[in-house]
């Protein structure tokens, strides 16, 4: 066997070995919960909550009460690592602004039992929507979705059944796999993948007030992405110059906040809309 024919064949069967890899341990590639159970701040305010999904699953959640009459209440469904914990300052900046939020959970993070996969996230926030309907302080007109990076998937799915009154995703990309092609472009993603959050046809479903909040500078959600979804749904865009997946600004920065409450007020008829969105 000549040397370049045996270079070739041990190229190929590395090459295999790791889309082997990647089929068998997709989701946990995916998925990075932190399992384990936070508990709230003393003297937070922060309410503990439970709820139950349809395929059984018994989830807990945190509720951060917002004024005696909110502008909205709003629904964060996260990415795919930490727990509620990691996204308590971003509740409270909320609140500070006048909303209520309801910090979600899935399945697997938190404390929580069960596995992440893409049909558990979206029961996930199906059962907390079905909690915020039933709590006597949350106007339902005035429920507002929340996703972030994994979690647009999410609440795009959920906003095709169950409309919010506005919908505001950041960092959100058109499908999974390209996310996954832009990570590993040496992998087969779009056939190897089983959770694939197709984003663009749930939005076509929904059909209500969206906003896009990209980072600049994103590189694990490519920026490029989020443009795509904003463009192809047509809704307001909002860019952070600079900003990465996980940099500050994108979880409390001033123009991720101005940008979401001004786009939510004008969406519910509370405030003029401050011209901070760039379509």
């Amino acid at each position: 066997m000549g040397t370049v024919l045996r270079v070739v064949l041990i190229a190929l069967l590395i090459w295999l070995g790791l889309v082997a890899l990647a089929a068998l341990a997709q989701r946990q590639l995916i998925y990075l919960p932190d399992t384990s159970t936070p508990e709230p701040p003393a003297g937070s305010g922060v309410e503990e909550v439970s709820y139950t999904t349809d395929d059984g699953v018994d989830l807990a959640g945190w509720f951060v009460p917002g004024p005696d009459e909110p502008v909205a209440t709003v629904l964060v469904a996260p990415g795919n690592a930490g727990n509620r914990a990691s996204r308590l300052p971003f509740a409270d900046e909320l609140v500070h602004r006048g909303y209520a939020v309801l910090l979600v959970d899935y399945r697997g993070y938190g404390g929580n039992p069960g596995s992440p996969d893409e049909d558990g996230l979206i029961a996930d926030v199906s059962a907390a929507r079905a909690h915020l309907g039933q709590r006597d302080e949350v106007d339902e007109n005035r429920i507002v979705y929340y996703g972030e990076s994994v979690g647009t998937g999410v609440v795009a799915a959920v906003a095709a059944e169950e409309q919010p009154a506005a919908l505001v995703l950041r960092s959100p990309f058109p499908t999974l796999a390209d996310v996954g092609r832009s990570a590993y472009p040496f992998l087969p993603v779009g056939t190897l993948l089983r959770d694939r959050f197709e984003t663009i046809p749930h939005l076509e479903r929904y059909g209500g007030p969206t906003l896009v909040i990209a980072g600049g500078a994103d590189r694990i959600v490519p920026t490029e992405l989020s443009r795509e979804v904003a463009r192809t749904a047509g809704t307001e865009y909002v860019e952070i110059e600079g900003a990465g997946h996980n940099d500050l600004a994108m979880f409390t920065g001033e123009r991720l906040l101005d940008a979401l409450d001004a786009h939510v007020r004008d969406a519910i008829g509370d405030g003029d809309d401050d011209g901070n969105g760039d379509t």
